[in-house]
């Protein structure tokens, strides 16, 4: 199955129509695929900041209620691959519309679930729904537009992805604060409902899709091929590790400053989820620290950040913890742009696979963080969370120590030395 990449670059240059700053409908397409991700990213953490009230209200454990965001994330990890492919055959605009169009329905009666079960199942849908997104958004943009103006049509998508989790957090617990969680709920599923509207009406018709028959056996080809391969192994397992601290901290912080000392209201929780713009900053500067210091440098140097943040996090002043959060979010985000930037350098070919095979794994290391950070929590207090967060950390040192041996025993196997 030929990638998104290859297609797009199949238009010769003399007659080149896709979209670039200042052509007709570029605009356009910016802002829907920025009100795109924004209603998204919006709706898969929106129950992140609420975890308390829902504790609350349920009589739920820490860990039990943690569900309803490791169910949405890990969901939307299965479903990214195949997805994706059927965007091969459907269109982009259609599965981004279909998927849109079914989580923010799902929004619609996430407030009104009866009990925890009920709300895990139907957070599980709509991670599964949102699946449809992400892998078609990047796809549309290699088709429909330049190659010179890719970059900055991602970029501003991926800002649509960051604003849109933060300010989900942030509504969701100012409102919950005054009218209960679920109001908060109900107030991101219409913002997501207005988004998804602007998306719709806004995004021009695909002229460059050409659709591909479904062909699993390709499909499964080029997974297999992908999966083969030992670096982009290595960064996928980077990726789920540094998603699983940054899933278990986030998933676990609203617990630990709603209790004593902290004792927080909710809205304040949610605004906590402002740091998120130190992860625009550091995920930005990446790309200079893997020019200065090279990938493992630029690695060794986001654990090291993250490391030191989940540390300080341990301290009982709140002006520590902030700290440590802004530390750890640096971290991360650093450590995601390095490995995932590196997947589609890596990948020869079938990029757009590597890509979902890096969303399914970075997806899963959000859930499973969640999951664990919370069980952890419920054990040992954050102490307990933290572990967890260092012992994922110690697996992306890890990783990064083989990968250099390896390269080392490449080198001496390619070039050894003689007497």
């Amino acid at each position: 199955m030929p990638s998104a990449s290859t297609k797009a670059d199949a238009t010769p240059a003399s007659a080149d129509t896709r979209l670039a700053p200042g052509a007709p409908g570029h605009r356009r397409m910016s802002l829907a695929l920025f009100a795109a991700g924004l209603a998204a990213f919006a709706l898969l953490y929106s129950t992140q900041a609420l975890l308390p009230a829902i504790s609350a209200e349920f009589g739920a454990t820490a860990s039990a209620a943690s569900w309803t965001v490791s169910a949405a994330t890990g969901a939307l990890a299965l479903c990214v691959l195949p997805l994706s492919a059927l965007s091969e055959r459907f269109g982009r605009r259609a599965m981004m519309t279909a998927s849109l169009t079914l989580a923010v329905g799902l929004a619609l009666l996430v407030p009104l679930a009866p009990n925890l079960e009920v709300l895990v199942a139907l957070r599980a849908l709509q991670g599964a729904a949102l699946a449809g997104l992400p892998a078609s958004a990047m796809a549309y943009l290699a088709e429909e537009v330049r190659p010179r103006a890719l970059i900055g049509a991602i970029g501003l998508f991926v800002a649509g992805n960051s604003i849109g989790g933060m300010s989900g957090r942030i509504v969701t617990g100012w409102v919950a604060q005054m009218w209960g969680w679920r109001a908060g709920l109900a107030a991101v599923g219409l913002t997501s409902l207005v988004c998804a509207l602007a998306f719709r009406a806004l995004l021009p018709k695909a002229r460059h899709f050409a659709p591909a028959a479904l062909d699993p056996k390709a499909l499964l080809g080029a997974v297999r091929t992908h999966l083969a391969d030992p670096l982009l192994l290595r960064l996928y397992g980077i990726g789920a590790l540094f998603m699983t601290v940054f899933g278990a901290v986030y998933t676990v912080i609203g617990y630990r400053l709603a209790e004593a000392p902290f004792s927080l209201p909710q809205g304040v929780i949610g605004s906590i989820f402002l740091v998120y713009l130190v992860g625009t900053v550091s995920s930005a500067a990446a790309g200079g620290l893997v020019g200065r210091l090279g990938r493992r440098g630029a690695l060794y140097l986001a654990v090291s950040t993250t490391t030191a943040g989940l540390l300080l996090s341990l301290s009982d002043s709140l002006a520590a913890v902030l700290a440590g959060l802004v530390l750890i979010t640096a971290g991360f985000f650093a450590g995601h742009a390095v490995a995932s930037s590196s997947v589609s350098r890596t990948a020869r070919t079938g990029r757009a696979q590597a890509s979902a095979l890096y969303q399914s794994a970075y997806y899963l290391g959000s859930s499973a963080g969640g999951t664990l950070g919370a069980i952890a929590f419920h054990a040992g207090g954050w102490a307990g969370t933290v572990a967890i967060g260092l012992v994922a950390v110690a697996g992306v040192v890890s990783i990064t120590l083989y990968g250099s041996h390896s390269a080392r025993v490449e080198a001496r196997r390619i070039h050894p030395v003689t007497a």
